[in-house]
């Protein structure tokens, strides 16, 4: 397997092309020292139900993954909050106010993003709406869908984290 840098020749800090693996998370500059870390980015999935028991599916417009199932949600801004971030992206994806975010569980991903393998981190939160009168599928959602919980079947989702997510939700579909 390669080094996940293995794209990054050059370091960030001083320029050196003397940049080279230090450990399996980082590299280090021969020439100035620097050593960058190969960290996770921070990614949230938004769980937003109904009355009826349904869960907010979207339907992605985009490729990784494109036409598959998917939970609105994005990658985080600098400076930004999980909490704003899923709100946000919520926003960005549904039209929907968020009124509240709480945390329920993380899982690990990888993400392909212009051919190159990025590492996340998807915080996903059970989402609160004001109201879902102005739900529109828009920015990278084709179509946005309730789907009751009990219905929702993993192998219909497109990326690994969120199929990992839709069956951690089955188990604490009761805590919602």
């Amino acid at each position: 397997m390669k080094h996940p840098l293995h794209l990054f020749n050059y370091c960030p800090k001083c320029g050196s092309n003397d940049f080279n693996e230090n450990d399996f998370k980082s590299k280090r500059c021969g020439k100035c020292g620097f050593v960058y870390y190969f960290n996770p980015l921070a990614a949230t999935v938004g769980i937003i139900s109904n009355d009826k028991g349904e869960i907010l599916v979207a339907r992605r417009a985009k490729e990784p993954a494109k036409g598959t199932l998917d939970l609105p949600g994005g990658f985080c801004d600098s400076y930004e909050t999980a909490e704003d971030g899923v709100k946000r992206e919520i926003e960005e994806e549904t039209g929907l106010e968020i009124t509240g975010a709480r945390y329920l569980f993380s899982i690990p991903n990888t993400y392909i993003y212009s051919g190159m393998e990025l590492h996340t981190m998807d915080m996903f939160f059970h989402c609160s709406v004001k109201n879902t009168d102005a739900l529109t599928a828009d920015d990278d959602v084709a179509e946005l869908q309730w789907i009751a919980i009990d219905d929702l079947r993993s192998e219909n989702f497109g990326l690994a984290s969120i199929k990992k997510g839709i069956e951690k939700l089955k188990e604490i579909k009761n805590t919602l």
